[in-house]
């Protein structure tokens, strides 16, 4: 939906408001601010017993979100009659109930405190859930009512304008842009569908990870996994291109990363060496069309010994966080996968100790990590102050953090891409 201006001080709408959120508090959760500013929602914060001034003008609002966390006993009443209201006009709310403090399934498995209580069939849902049933909402509110997402037209002007062709024209075009919006949305969430559910966490491990795609699809893939008892492989991978022939190939690269081969009833453990190998030879028998390259740094580490070892193919190094010293590149050499079906990969093993940490990353996070775009400049100079300022934190706060700079930090368009990444702690 089009961003549009916001609604006037006590609340009666000019311009089409996406999202009106009614809290008796003064502000928002900064999480939920965060979102449908990256989402480019207009938004409204209106105190819950100013909002039947708006009763006339409820055309123009999208969803509704209610924190009722904010509301006591004796608002009950005015709460049900406000939803009563809203549904009548067939626009989504969504109650929220308080913030929980239990971690749930997000695009971002940081399990910071970034989930809400909801009143309906789920418990609880992530902040990037709430972002699904917001776009839903307001996909339906716009299918249902007909309604075009701008300010309304006198009728002498409507009418004017169903005469003029190149309107007409106009209309189906946006309603084409809509569709294909909405498919994009769907599909993105198909793929997100492909990123593990829960991170392999034991008594010597923590993990946390970051994926923010810039678009509903993305380049990068990512994942963590058990391959059994004794080790834990994991990867981040780039596609060199953007958009949905991108996207699709992520699903390629899932399918294609095999990080055990198995025989009759025993299983060898692939070395990261083999991992990328096999996957190159995949990608480049394939003969793929258009984006068929792609960056990928794959990991093994043995849980029990901790050691750690790691291979490259054209991806950013691997940062090695040790305590009391500078962070340090993990250098090693290796093309990028599906270019050379005979390209040969190296491996290195290093032993990890208590204290330390691991972050593996897209080339997309580079702006927040180093003040170089080169990923071969492995200076010790080049970390940006804010990165250098959040490495000593825990894993899990620590990636939070590095979300949170992210989704803040100005930078040029042109460097602007899907930022994935994975991090690891030895406890």
């Amino acid at each position: 939906m089009k961003k549009a201006g916001l609604l006037t001080a006590i609340g009666l709408p000019k311009k089409f408001t996406d999202v009106l959120y009614l809290t008796n508090e003064r502000q928002m959760p900064p999480e939920i601010k965060r979102l449908l500013r990256r989402r480019k929602l207009s938004h409204k914060i209106l105190p819950a017993d100013k909002f039947f001034q708006l009763r006339d003008r409820l055309d123009l609002i999208g969803t509704v979100i209610i924190e009722t966390e904010s509301m006591d006993t004796s608002q009950e009443e005015n709460l049900a009659r406000i939803i009563e209201s809203l549904e009548m006009e067939k626009i989504g709310v969504i109650l929220l109930t308080e913030r929980a403090r239990a971690a749930v399934r997000s695009f971002s498995l940081a399990p910071k405190e970034k989930s809400f209580s909801m009143t309906s069939a789920i418990e609880t849902v992530s902040i990037d859930e709430l972002w699904v049933r917001i776009s839903v909402n307001l996909a339906y509110r716009k299918k249902s009512s007909g309604m075009a997402v701008r300010p309304a037209i006198p009728p002498k002007q409507m009418q004017m304008v169903s005469k003029n062709k190149l309107a007409a024209k106009l209309d189906m075009t946006g309603e084409l842009v809509d569709s294909l919006a909405e498919e994009l949305r769907l599909a993105g969430l198909v793929q997100q569908d492909f990123l593990p559910t829960q991170l392999p966490n034991c008594d010597k491990l923590r993990w946390a990870t970051v994926f923010l795609p810039t678009e509903w699809v993305s380049g990068d893939i990512y994942d963590v996994q058990r391959i059994d008892e004794n080790h834990v492989g994991f990867y981040v991978a780039d596609v060199v291109g953007h958009g949905v022939p991108a996207a699709l190939l992520t699903i390629f690269l899932k399918q294609a990363i095999v990080t055990r081969q198995t025989f009759e009833n025993n299983y060898s453990v692939l070395s990261p060496a083999e991992v990328m190998k096999n996957v190159n030879v995949r990608m480049s028998k394939q003969k793929l069309s258009g984006y068929q390259f792609a960056t990928c740094c794959y990991c093994l580490i043995n849980t029990n010994t901790l050691q750690l070892t790691y291979s490259r193919a054209g991806h950013p190094y691997p940062i090695l966080i040790r305590r009391q010293e500078q962070p340090q590149y993990l250098e090693i050499e290796g093309p990028l996968v599906g270019i050379f079906g005979e390209a040969k990969y190296h491996q290195q093993t290093i032993q990890l100790e208590l204290g330390d940490k691991l972050l593996m990353y897209s080339d997309g996070a580079l702006p927040f990590i180093s003040n170089s775009n080169d990923t071969a400049d492995t200076t010790q100079t080049n970390f940006t102050d804010e990165f250098l300022e959040i490495i000593d934190l825990p894993i899990v706060e620590m990636m939070d953090q590095f979300n949170v700079i992210a989704e803040n930090k100005e930078i040029d368009p042109s460097n602007i891409d899907d930022v994935t990444a994975i991090g690891l702690e030895v406890i």
